[in-house]
C-alpha cells in the first residue's frame, strides 16, 4: 500500500501539477507560482514523502490531501480571473484527488469501512481521465508540428466517447460487486482509444523520438483497458493491468513530456537526442517486464519486477544526467524559464 501511495499521490500527483502550473501559465497569460510561493508547494509534496514513514497518520493524511488542494487553488487564480471556463474542471479534478487522498488515509487507518484498494483504484480512474484530456490537447498538436504531413485528426465523437468511457469506468468502479460491468466498460473503453489513437497517425512518426514517445504511452493505455477487462473476467492478474498503466502510460507520458517541456522551455531545440531516445527506451522496456514478463514466466515474477524497477530507475535516472546541467543553467537566449 505505502508503494501504491507514493507512486500515485506522491510522484504522479507531481508530474501533473507540474504538468498544470506551467500549462496554465500558456493557456491563460497569467503567472503561476514561482520563487517563495513555489517552493512552499515543493516543501508540502516533501512534508508529505516524510510523514507517510511517521507513526503520525492524521498529520500524514492532511499534509498529503493539502498538496492537490493547493495546486487547485494555485491554478485556480489565473484560470478564474481570465475566464478560461475550458479549463474550470482541472481546479475540480484535483479537488476530488484531495478528497480522494483522504479517503485513502481514512480507510487505512480504519476510520471509515472502505477497502483502501478501492480509494486507489478510484483514484487510478481519476488519474487515467486527466491524462486523457491532457494527451488528446497535446499529442495531436504536437504530432503535426512536430511531423509535417502526418494529418492528426481528432473527431469530435471519438473524443466525447473516449472521455466518456473513463467516466464510465470509474463509475463502474463504484460497484464493486459486478465486476462483469467494469470488464463491458474497459472493453469499449480500450476499443474507442484504439480508434482515438489510430486517428492521430503515430505510425508518420517514427523518425520522430520527441513524438513516437507520446503515441506509444498512450498506446500503454489501450492495453490497460484491454488487460482491465481480461483482469475482470479473471484471465490474467489485476496488477499487470495497473502496472500497464502505471509504469508504461504514466512513465511513458512523463518521459516523454519532461524531455520536450525540458528543451522548450530553455529554448532548446525541439529535437531528441540518443539520450532521450535511450531514456524513452528503458522506460518502456521496464513496462514490457513488468506487465508481459509475469505473461511469460509467472514462476520469475519477483525477478521480473526487479528488472523493471531496475529499467525504471535507468530511464529516470539517465534523464537526470542529462538534464541535471540544463535546468541549472539560464536559457540560452536570455529569458525566464
Amino acid at each position: 500500500m505505502w508503494h501504491g501511495h507514493e507512486m500515485l499521490f506522491g510522484y504522479t500527483v507531481a508530474v501533473i501539477a507540474g504538468f498544470l502550473l506551467t500549462a496554465v501559465r500558456n493557456w491563460t497569460g497569467r503567472l503561476t507560482p514561482a520563487g517563495a510561493p513555489l517552493a512552499a508547494l515543493a516543501a508540502l509534496w516533501v512534508a508529505g514523502r516524510i510523514l507517510v514513514l511517521t507513526p503520525w497518520s492524521p498529520a500524514a493524511a492532511l499534509v498529503n490531501a493539502a498538496f492537490p488542494f493547493a495546486v487547485a487553488a494555485a491554478i485556480a487564480v489565473p484560470i478564474v480571473r481570465s475566464r478560461n471556463r475550458r479549463n474550470y474542471f482541472f481546479i475540480v479534478l484535483l479537488a476530488l484527488l484531495g478528497l480522494i487522498t483522504l479517503a485513502t488515509h481514512a480507510a487505512l487507518n480504519g476510520v471509515v469501512d472502505v477497502q483502501p484498494r478501492f480509494a486507489l483504484q478510484l483514484a487510478i480512474d481519476l488519474v487515467l481521465f486527466v491524462m486523457a484530456v491532457m494527451a488528446g490537447r497535446v499529442v495531436p498538436m504536437f504530432t503535426n508540428n512536430g511531423v509535417p504531413g502526418a494529418n492528426a485528426t481528432r473527431r469530435p465523437w471519438v473524443e466525447r466517447l473516449a472521455l466518456g468511457s473513463i467516466i464510465a469506468l470509474f463509475l463502474a468502479d463504484h460497484v464493486q460487486s459486478m465486476p462483469a460491468l467494469a470488464a463491458a466498460v474497459a472493453l469499449v473503453a480500450a476499443v474507442v482509444h484504439a480508434v482515438r489513437l489510430a486517428l492521430w497517425q503515430g505510425w508518420r512518426t517514427l523518425g520522430t523520438p520527441l513524438v513516437w514517445v507520446l503515441h506509444l504511452a498512450y498506446a500503454w493505455i489501450v492495453v490497460h483497458l484491454l488487460l482491465r477487462a481480461l483482469a475482470a473476467a479473471g484471465w490474467v492478474a489485476e496488477p499487470l493491468a495497473l502496472h500497464a498503466l502505471t509504469v508504461g502510460a504514466i512513465g511513458g507520458l512523463t518521459i516523454g513530456m519532461i524531455t520536450r517541456t525540458a528543451r522548450g522551455h530553455t529554448a532548446r531545440p525541439l529535437k531528441a537526442d540518443g539520450y532521450e531516445t535511450t531514456a524513452y527506451l528503458l522506460v518502456f522496456a521496464a513496462a514490457l517486464a513488468r506487465v508481459f514478463g509475469p505473461m511469460l514466466l509467472p514462476a520469475q515474477y519477483l525477478a521480473w519486477v526487479e528488472v523493471s524497477g531496475l529499467l525504471w530507475v535507468a530511464g529516470f535516472g539517465l534523464y537526470v544526467v542529462r538534464y541535471w546541467p540544463v535546468l541549472t543553467r539560464p536559457r540560452l537566449d536570455g529569458k525566464p524559464g
